[in-house]
């Protein structure tokens, strides 16, 4: 159900800091230039306020490409009215330092201006249904900026293969969704969720949390491991040993607890599935999920 902590390398070599198209596209050239036989460029899109979950991210397309670019921009299209766009954590020193020590090359650091030149663009990426489903019935609109950004973003990397944390599970789906319904020449790579030792998943707003809420947000977590250990039981007994566990943290308010089939199109069977929970913890809104398998034969 998760990764371990990723360690970072010995050696720390700085980055290219760029926050211009141009600048990142006369980077990307002179490094292709400078690199006999570059084939391929890995991407890493982040927001920023980067942890061993991301850390993670960037090892792994550090070995899958020859040309490692990392992106920090907090995208405005992905918050709704009310959400923490202002509050969003920027700690862009630290981020570069962590960068360094993953190997990145080139890291592209814009202003909203620059990925959004004239404003709100007229033409977007529609999700389609499942982008109004499960993150997407809490946020409305929230996969419409997603996808949109990610799409801009390809297109200005360039790059032949992307990488994505399983913790944002159903953005993950909607990206690889994206790639093949648009014919997008680009491999999306899934990364298991990491997680810190006492099982809570690493995620940025997990700095917002008091030390009380951090320690009620581990109910998240052990339901999941609740619903995977039942997974012999069918779709109905995963839910339910999920709720029972979540039932014993009522300072945790459930936003969805909902089990899938892995393209999360349709409740599951049998096989594989995807059990996915979100809740708010005080003020802040955490997601996490697990891979499950359901007994042959159980199918509720």
């Amino acid at each position: 159900m998760s990764a371990q902590l990723s360690s970072p390398t010995d050696a720390a070599t700085e980055p290219l800091v760029v926050t211009t198209r141009d600048k990142l596209a006369d980077a990307l050239d002179r490094l292709a230039s400078g690199r006999r036989g570059m084939r391929r460029t890995a991407f890493v899109p982040t927001m920023g306020a980067l942890h061993a979950g991301h850390a993670s991210l960037l090892d792994e397309a550090r070995g899958r490409g020859d040309l490692l670019v990392a992106s920090i921009f907090v995208n405005p299209m992905q918050f709704a009215a009310g959400e923490d766009l202002s509050r969003y954590p920027r700690t862009l020193d630290a981020d570069l330092e962590l960068c360094a020590r993953h190997g990145v090359d080139v890291v592209f650091v814009p202003e909203a201006e620059v990925v959004y030149p004239g404003g709100r663009p007229w033409v977007t990426v529609d999700p389609g249904p499942l982008g109004d489903l499960l993150d997407g019935a809490s946020r409305p609109g929230h996969f419409h900026g997603v996808l949109t950004v990610v799409a801009k973003l390809f297109g200005l990397v360039r790059a032949s293969v992307a990488v994505f944390g399983e913790k944002d599970y159903q953005q993950l789906v909607l990206i690889r969704r994206m790639v093949s319904d648009l014919c997008m020449p680009i491999e999306v790579v899934g990364v298991p969720t990491v997680r810190d030792r006492d099982g809570l998943a690493l995620s940025s707003r997990n700095r917002y949390l008091s030390p009380d809420e951090r320690r009620a947000a581990l109910v998240l977590s052990e339901a999941l491991l609740a619903g995977v250990a039942a997974g012999h039981h069918g779709s109905a007994g995963v839910l339910a040993a999920a709720e029972q566990a979540l039932a014993r943290q009522p300072t945790v308010a459930l936003d969805y607890l909902a089990l899938r089939d892995v393209d999360l199109a349709e409740p599951p069977r049998t096989g594989e599935a995807r059990l996915l929970v979100a809740a708010k913890v005080g003020s802040t809104r955490l997601i996490d999920n697990a891979a499950v398998n359901l007994g042959a034969g159980a199918s509720r």
